[in-house]
This record gives structure tokens, sequence and C-alpha cells, in this order.
């Protein structure tokens, strides 16, 4: 949606709200949990819970007054529910014409017009500061869509948005032609992500593992990596595929004898049982 959305409107909104999670107000969050349910004990363990004691490094106690814990389970959950009456319901109340899309506290809006966008930025930061939040003033930006129709000359012309970046790039029609249009594609914050991770398995010291044996671990990941951030301008991805070869070519290059110190012929090798 805020691909598509991003072709309709001129301008997004590109909200970040300021350390979320560790101040978020117990007692609006009580209120919205006691809108969903009535059952005493689910509220006593959910205030419970909130505000429980947390054990510093020095032995001495803390106790929160306001946020919920990053990493809790339910964390997420709470979270959602507090920004569904905090943004979603005031977004439909005072802004129904401003379509937006949120994930957790991810946040953007889109708009027809800069002076929209701004109007609705000193709005949000009214409203959000009326429930103990604050956006983030250097991570919230207003965002111009430019592409082949939109040629005006704004400083911010990007965005990042659930691991993906969106921005102006070149892209082909299906008659064969070039024209510029703003698309997602994946974030470099994602692929430095994905690169941290890749290295983490360290194949290079497991030379007693077989190929098989990689796979088995490692392609339920790559599989996923892939069916998410292929979707959309797939060729961003190959130079994180390509680092995810080289990885493996440095594990044939350790395990294998007739293979140490040529990369080269590692690849061809690991190339033909690709294609087999």
């Amino acid at each position: 949606m805020a691909r598509k959305r991003c072709w309709r409107y001129n301008w997004v909104l590109d909200l970040d709200i300021k350390g979320f999670f560790d101040n978020i107000s117990h007692e609006l969050l009580m209120k919205a949990v006691t809108k969903h349910t009535e059952c005493r004990w689910v509220l006593l363990y959910v205030e419970r819970w909130l505000k429980a004691s947390v054990a510093m490094l020095d032995g001495s106690f803390l106790y929160p007054e306001k946020g919920t814990p990053q990493g809790g389970v339910v964390s997420p959950l709470l979270a959602n529910l507090f920004l569904h009456y905090a943004f979603d319901y005031w977004m439909q109340r005072k802004y129904p014409h401003v379509p937006f899309e949120r994930y957790a506290d991810d946040m953007v809006c889109h708009c027809r017009t800069e002076s929209q966008a701004r109007k609705l930025l000193a709005d949000l930061n009214e409203r959000l500061g009326d429930c103990g939040l604050e956006l983030h003033s250097e991570k919230t930006k207003i965002v111009y869509c430019k592409d082949e129709d939109r040629k005006g000359d704004y400083p911010v012309k990007k965005f990042d948005f659930l691991g993906y970046t969106f921005r102006p790039r070149l892209s082909r029609n299906r008659r064969e032609k070039f024209f510029v249009n703003f698309s997602p594609a994946m974030s470099n914050k994602a692929a430095k992500a994905i690169r941290k991770k890749v290295r983490s398995w360290s194949w290079q010291l497991r030379p007693g593992d077989t190929l098989e044996d990689l796979a088995r671990e490692c392609n339920s990941i790559i599989r996923g990596w892939i069916y998410y951030y292929g979707r959309y301008y797939p060729s961003a991805m190959r130079r994180i595929l390509e680092h995810i070869n080289w990885r493996l070519v440095r594990w044939a290059t350790c395990k294998y004898k007739k293979l140490r110190g040529r990369q080269r012929k590692a690849k061809i090798w690991l190339k033909r049982i690709a294609l087999r």
C-alpha cells in the first residue's frame, strides 16, 4: 500500500517516535486495555507486569513509572493497542482524507501538498504530546516523492519503511522503456544486518560440516530474506546473494585440500553443484 500510495500522493510524512517503548503512559495504556476486557485477573497481571521492578547491575532496583520492557512477549501487543487509540483513531477523526500505514511504531502518512504535511506534523506533535510521547526531531521528515512526472527539487527525496528504502529509481516498463519511478528496494540498514548475520554463522570455521548441513541450518532463513526483500526491485539483493556465495567459497577452500587457496576453482565447483 505504501508503494502504490507514493505514486498517487506527492508527499510523505515519515514519523519516528522518540523512545516509544520507554515512554508509554501506564495510566493511558490501562485505559486502552480496559476497553477490551473486564476480566479482573487480566487487568491485575498486566498492571503488575508493567510496574515490575528491574534489577540493575549494581544490585539496586528500578521501579518504572512508564514504558513497557523491550523484548517482553506482550510489549508489542500493548504498544500496538496504545497507538491504536493515540494515532489510528485520531487520524480517522481528524484527517480521514489522509491515508497512512503503520506497523508498531513505524508510520508513514501520504499528503497531497507540502503545506498539508506540515500542518499534519504540527497537529501530530500536539496529539502525541498529550499522550506522553514525542516525535524524534531528526528522524521525522517530510519527503517529496520524485519521479518521471514529479520533477520538483526538494532536499529530502527518500525514506525507510519496514526494511525498504523508498526513493527515485530507474525502472523498466512493459515496452522495455526505462523511466524514473519512486519505488522501494532493500535498505542499506537491512543489507548490513543480513551481512552481520551471515558472518555470525562462521562457515569457514566448520570444515567438518557438509554442504547439506549448512543448507539444512540456513536455507529457511535465506529463503525468508529472498521472499521478503526480493518482492520489489529484487536486483538490489544481488550484492547480498554474492556475499553469501563468497562465504561459501571461503568455507570450501577451508574444507577441501584441493581447493585451498584457489577461490576461483572453488567458485566454479559451487556453481557446478548449483546447476546440477
